[in-house]
């Protein structure tokens, strides 16, 4: 016998069958959601794996163009792309070069797949410097915050002119929405968006992408003097305001999995597009675990970039961009 005190709702009776529970489903997931960060190097011959990040390599110029394509065929409405140029130098010229291994990458893209795919571009010089930080060094070997924003603008110059529809400043430099902006405009360049990296933890998730961007910080350093403290929920909230008021056409919440309070806190503060990345290191977890048979790793991306959504991501970058949009029937 039911006793009488019961309640008359019983919630269960929504979670009966699955097409019950797609029915009142809060938070869905779709290939709309997805963006595919790519790499693409500057000197090989063919795609190389990239050993902490399971079926992910660095492109070259063609096999990028393929890969393009193939996101197309899936459904999956936009990349985002990361360069390893063959030199680099103390002030990271490489990411201004007309020629440079993101530029020669995005026209091509560009002239294969034209308006099919949003290219972004991931705008900062820390995959071009010799010491491996996101800007200009000093003297005393802090990153020079002003002289870097010079430098900023020239990037996005660059990858303007290359094909870009959306730059991503990812160095976390003050003012470098502000600056990228003035210098879009001032090239008469106005309809180039700008995808801030408002919050970016100094995270000890990316060192999968570190490998695959060939990346090493100088002395064995770190970019805890510019990146976010991982403590700090109300700061990202500032930076998120600020990165708006300058500018920023959307915004970026980074790592994903462990920042879902700032994304729902980001989400409740702001009404431009907010993303997510779900980084390198929550996927090689991912990865790694499935791979010893710990668990169903399709089935978690699936769960991990739903609860993404329901933080309040608009949507996602994640290296299972290609693989959920096959689950997903794209």
């Amino acid at each position: 016998m039911v006793p009488a005190e019961f309640p008359a709702r019983r919630l269960r009776r929504l979670r009966r069958t699955p097409a019950l529970r797609r029915l009142v489903a809060e938070a869905r997931l779709g290939v709309d959601d997805l963006v595919a960060p790519l790499f693409v190097r500057e000197g090989i011959d063919a795609p190389a794996p990239i050993t902490s990040m399971p079926g992910e390599v660095q492109h070259t110029a063609d096999s990028l163009v393929l890969e393009a394509k193939r996101l197309v065929s899936l459904g999956i409405p936009g990349l985002i792309l990361f360069g390893i140029p063959a030199h680099k130098d103390a002030r990271g010229s490489g990411a201004w070069d007309p020629d440079g291994v993101v530029q020669v990458g995005l026209r091509a893209v560009r002239d294969t797949v034209g308006d099919e795919l949003v290219l972004m571009a991931d705008l900062c010089l820390d995959e071009y410097t010799d010491h491996g930080h996101c800007g200009v060094l000093g003297p005393d070997g802090t990153v020079r915050n002003d002289e870097t924003l010079e430098l900023y603008g020239q990037v996005a110059l660059a990858q303007a002119e290359a094909g870009a529809d959306v730059v991503a400043p990812s160095g976390m430099m003050d003012g470098q929405v502000g600056a990228i902006r003035s210098a879009l405009d001032g090239d008469g360049r106005e309809q180039v968006a700008i995808l801030a990296y408002a919050a970016k933890y100094a995270s000890s998730l990316y060192g999968p992408f570190r490998e695959a961007v060939d990346v090493t910080i100088a002395g064995g350093g770190d970019r805890g003097a510019y990146q976010q403290d991982p403590r700090n929920q109300r700061e990202a909230l500032e930076e998120i305001s600020q990165d708006v008021a300058e500018g920023a056409d959307m915004v970026m919440v980074k790592p994903a999995m462990t920042s879902l309070d700032v994304l729902a806190a980001a989400r409740r503060t702001v009404t431009v597009p907010l993303a997510a990345y779900q980084v390198s290191g929550e996927y090689a977890m991912v990865k790694a675990a499935a791979e010893a048979g710990w668990l169903d790793g399709g089935a978690v991306a699936l769960e991990q970039l739903t609860v993404i959504k329901r933080a309040g991501a608009d949507f996602v970058l994640t290296y299972f961009a290609a693989e959920v949009a096959e689950a997903l029937g794209g």
